[in-house]
């Protein structure tokens, strides 16, 4: 378990996310946090299964509760003293259709030609909360990418690093090479959109 303080701050929140972006981004915002990560015997991927014909918000604001939910029944479970939870999830959409992550390099191939030349949606949840009060915000941004050849996404899916990414691509890794036009929130395409994050952070008494 990672643990990072600030010596400015005595509050701290749980972090209920694997990932090192979103880490990183909030540790930006100097927010103290423990990791708040799942046990071994629970299945986290079950959480982000799709419902038919779901559309992309609605999909990504109901796994981002469920994650908090999750997250709060491990707290208690762990019996860790009372603190915010703070959970994210990010999708990528074309249209309805939702990209998430690729289930190995063949599926990887297939997001990024779907992407190759057009413009789609990143959709990041961020949800706060305790067993008494959960506030959520979404933060929307539009990604275009230039026509990328089927050399060129075999060579970036060979890179390892479209695994486990929604949309198979990371915006802060050698994609950028690819993305000619972003429209709204760099760190929200990261995983953490900063100004919503900060937003909920303060309606807890924490953040910036």
């Amino acid at each position: 378990m990672i643990w990072t303080r600030y010596d400015s701050m005595t509050k701290f929140v749980y972090l209920a996310s694997q990932s090192p972006r979103r880490r990183q981004l909030l540790e930006q915002l100097g927010v103290a946090y423990e990791l708040l990560l799942a046990d071994a015997d629970e299945d986290a991927e079950a959480l982000e299964v799709e419902l038919p014909r779901e559309a992309p918000l609605a999909y990504v604001q109901r796994v981002t509760q469920l994650k908090l939910d999750a997250a709060l029944a491990r707290r208690q479970r762990r019996g860790l003293p009372a603190a915010p939870v703070l959970c994210s999830d990010t999708t990528v959409a074309l249209g309805r259709v939702i990209l998430g992550k690729p289930l190995d390099g063949p599926d990887a191939v297939r997001i990024l030609s779907a992407l190759s030349g057009k413009t789609h949606r990143v959709l990041t949840a961020v949800a706060l909360g305790t067993e008494q009060q959960r506030q959520q915000a979404v933060s929307i941004s539009k990604v275009t990418f230039a026509p990328m050849s089927a050399a060129q996404i075999q060579a970036y899916v060979d890179s390892s690093e479209p695994m486990g990414k929604a949309g198979a691509y990371g915006v802060q890794g050698g994609a950028a090479a690819y993305i000619n036009h972003i429209s709204g929130s760099y760190s929200g395409i990261m995983g953490l959109p900063m100004f919503e994050t900060n937003s909920l952070l303060h309606s807890f008494g924490l953040g910036r």
